[in-house]
């Protein structure tokens, strides 16, 4: 793990890093390691987009169940999403990022600088034009999770960040996650260098500073595409639950069946809620890896050929630290 470390101190030293936690397992051996501002291993980050696999999840449980199943309309559970080719749209679609939807809504930074709930966003993600006939082509989309979402809530009749935390964090051990802070306070999670925040999230400008991703609105959304909080080790617990499934929250088959392709022949290969290697992962890693990243500068990911599991969270967001730290530790990591 020498040339992972350096490479992650190396620019904690030059200050362009402010926090980071490496926690890479192969089998029953775990190397974990912090840095930066924060000692412990089990720092709270603001995981971004490696919160969608934990949204799907939620619906995988309620597959098991029986209360619904991939092929179903979203209309089935959300009437008022039914005009035109609406109808088409199943819940497999949104959670493949083949639904036609956007990745986020045209009105997005608006609707955050006003603090609006998730309710209005869902209001405004039924109505928003789509960009394809549904699963005719792939378009990453968080919009498309976010009905996930608020499919689960109606179905299960509970809040997800309450569902999540019963259904999936507490059976798998997950004791540093929440989707929104839950029962943690701000002061306890990392803070994100927002100076090089994603536009969507501000773009670091000083008037977003009240919606952006370290404001107490956005922590405090819950927001199912984006605002999980975890610590590196919760998220190698949930990435490993798919490698060696015990049957904690889904059925094995089902575990399987959220990281097989479901978008084959089209721009990217899409499990349920997960990205598919090895591209975009470590170059080590085979076709079987898979896992997901998050534009607050986060990477996770696992290998079944190989039991190895990966999870690079740092403070530095994407757009700067997934070419300057994220795949070239995730490229080491997978070549040993």
């Amino acid at each position: 793990m020498k040339a992972a470390t350096a490479l992650l101190q190396t620019q904690i030293d030059k200050g362009t890093i402010e926090t980071a936690v490496l926690h890479v397992q192969r089998g029953s051996e775990i190397f974990r390691q912090a840095f930066g501002k924060v000692q412990s291993t089990d720092a709270i980050f603001l995981l971004g987009s490696i919160t969608k696999p934990m949204t799907a999840i939620a619906v995988m449980v309620l597959a098991d169940r029986g209360a619904l199943r991939l092929s179903d309309p979203v209309m089935k559970f959300i009437p008022e999403f039914s005009e035109g080719a609406r109808k088409k749209i199943s819940l497999e679609h949104l959670l493949v990022h083949t639904s036609g939807l956007p990745d986020q809504l045209p009105e997005n930074n608006e609707v955050r600088r006003r603090h609006a709930p998730l309710s209005e966003f869902i209001q405004a993600t039924v109505r928003t034009p789509l960009l394809f006939e549904p699963g005719t082509q792939y378009h990453y989309q968080s919009m498309g999770i976010l009905l996930a979402a608020e499919v689960v809530q109606r179905v299960a009749k509970a809040s997800l960040p309450d569902f999540l935390s019963k259904e999936v964090f507490a059976p798998l051990g997950m004791k540093h996650s929440a989707l929104g802070l839950g029962t943690f306070k701000m002061e306890e999670m990392v803070r994100v260098q927002t100076e090089h925040a994603a536009p969507e999230s501000g773009a670091g400008a000083a008037d977003a500073k009240e919606w952006d991703w370290n404001s107490p609105y956005w922590r405090n959304l819950a927001a199912p595409w984006g605002g999980a909080h975890c610590s590196a080790g919760d998220v190698a617990l949930f990435l490993r639950s798919f490698l060696h499934p015990e049957g904690k929250v889904l059925r094995p088959e089902t575990a399987r069946l959220m990281i097989q392709d479901h978008t084959p022949g089209l721009s990217a290969r899409r499990g349920i809620g997960f990205a598919l290697g090895p591209a975009g992962f470590g170059k080590g890693c085979s076709d079987q890896s898979f896992g997901h990243s998050g534009s607050t500068g986060m990477l996770a990911w696992a290998d079944p050929k190989t039991d190895l599991s990966c999870v690079i969270l740092t403070s530095l967001p994407g757009t700067v630290s997934r070419p300057l730290v994220l795949e070239p530790v995730s490229d080491v990591v997978s070549g040993q």
